[in-house]
């Protein structure tokens, strides 16, 4: 699968992914510094799937209908941290058909889907 990997998503998410084998940027190695709308646009045209931790990208899906191929929404506490990695490279293998066009969030021992994008 395809991924983008905002600047709030914990780095071992990314080199976990990479470990299983799935295509994932990094926007601190292509984009640093960019605004959340550049991000989310990088991510539909380039057909990946955003993972972040910023809330914000709720607003842009929800409010302001911004188009998406996907985004996965990780809420994990300082104490959760060290099953973070893990646990998105399990959510991935589990659900690989539901993560594309939905707005995924990903609590500890959680997972909920929520509306399609567009």
């Amino acid at each position: 699968m395809r991924f983008l990997a905002d600047e709030s998503c914990d780095f071992s998410v990314v080199r976990a992914l990479r470990a299983a084998e799935h295509d994932v940027l990094a926007v601190t190695e292509i984009l640093s510094g960019s605004d959340d709308a550049v991000v989310m646009d990088v991510a539909f045209r380039e057909h990946r799937i955003l993972l972040t931790e910023d809330k914000d990208f709720g607003q842009l899906v929800y409010a302001y209908s911004q188009q998406s191929n996907g985004v996965i929404l990780i809420r994990y506490p300082s104490s959760a941290r060290k099953t973070l990695a893990e646990a998105v490279v399990t959510l991935v293998s589990r659900l690989a058909a539901d993560l594309s066009r939905s707005f995924i969030v990903l609590t500890p021992g959680r997972v909920r889907i929520g509306g399609r994008g567009r």
